[in-house]
């Protein structure tokens, strides 16, 4: 039949007509044509079931893609890039797709860890009011730029919710779980959170790579450190190290570049001391992030308000003395409120 259709097909171009025309006028599609020319004269039906190509994966190459797979060092890893690291280092060979298909069959492109998956039905990570400091830490990545194009450096924050206390902060070249959890476990020393009966802080982030690494959650499990995360694309969410690296970079002295780590860690641990200790912050009235993280916010604002009302009393007793005609108290500004209801 194959055969048939492609001797009138010839005859029909012989003679002058268009090939995509004579496939119309035989009803046949005019790729299925081309890829029957392509069969080299093997025109026979395929019989039906699986085929098994000769270039197949083979048992030994599927365990190694699942063996890798299953590593502890490739978990944050594409199957892209388990195919390349499996590549360099005489794994195995084989595609991408190759390597997903096996990892798929596995079950170990499913999602781990029980996240909630961009549907549009995620719910915001809950915040109950705070009454203190080392309740609730929130933390992020950061790119810092450098003088060579397309190379950055990566600013580590973790910030606690209830003071805005930097409680930790790295810089480095590497954006990976190791330096996140790195991160906390400095964060934990810095505020003495080392102890076994100590109540450890929530932990509210985005849901990068860093964040979701199996090692990270379950340094947070082991912990007793309840993580939150962010809804996607939802910055909302994470409002406080988001505005935090805001003010940051839009610091007067920020210098906008680096040159390395070097020049960065120099410059950032001034920032972060003065930030801590010396800048008031508007959200928490005024007072420093360590006067709040310490409890002596209270007393600061107490005699903020007491030192106010004692200079309005003497500025009262003052102007009563200087100018005393124009003092308006409350029992001349009544009895002229009556006056003019009067009239």
């Amino acid at each position: 039949m194959k055969t048939a259709i492609l001797k009138v097909v010839d005859e029909a171009v012989a003679k002058g007509v268009r090939q995509h025309r004579a496939c119309e006028l035989v009803q046949v599609d005019e790729r299925r044509v081309q890829r029957w020319r392509a069969r080299d004269g093997r025109l026979d039906d395929v019989p039906p079931g699986p085929i098994h190509a000769p270039h197949a994966l083979l048992d030994s190459e599927r365990e190694a893609i699942r063996q890798m797979a299953l590593d502890e060092r490739y978990v944050d890893d594409s199957h892209r890039i388990l195919r390349a690291k499996a590549a360099d280092n005489g794994v195995f060979h084989a595609s991408a797709s190759t390597v997903y298909k096996v990892m798929r069959e596995s079950n170990l492109t499913t999602d781990r860890f029980n996240r909630a998956h961009k549907s549009g039905r995620s719910t915001k990570p809950d915040r109950p009011v705070l009454t203190g400091p080392n309740q609730r830490w929130c933390w992020d990545i950061s790119y810092c730029r450098t003088k060579v194009k397309g190379t950055f450096l990566y600013l580590f924050a973790m910030l606690d919710e209830y003071s805005r206390k930097v409680v930790a902060w790295r810089i480095s070249w590497h954006i990976t779980y190791k330096e996140a959890m790195e991160l906390l476990q400095e964060g934990l020393e810095n505020e003495n959170l080392t102890d076994v009966d100590v109540q450890l802080p929530d932990l509210i982030n985005d849901r990068g790579t860093q964040m979701k690494a199996k090692a990270f959650m379950r340094m947070c499990t082991t912990l007793g450190i309840n993580q939150k995360f962010a809804r996607p694309r939802t910055p909302n969410d994470n409002p406080f190290i988001e505005s935090f690296f805001s003010t940051v970079k839009g610091f007067q002295t920020y210098p906008g570049c680096f040159t390395d780590d070097i020049e960065a860690i120099a410059w950032f641990t001034p920032f972060f001391h003065f930030y801590n200790n010396e800048r008031y912050h508007g959200r928490i009235n005024f007072v420093t992030p360590v006067q709040r993280h310490e409890g002596r916010d209270t007393l600061i604002i107490e005699r903020r308000l007491e030192g106010s009302k004692l200079a309005r009393m003497a500025r009262i007793e003052e102007n009563r003395k200087t100018r005393p005609t124009q003092i308006l108290t409350p029992v001349v500004m009544r009895s002229l409120y009556s006056v003019e209801s009067r009239h």
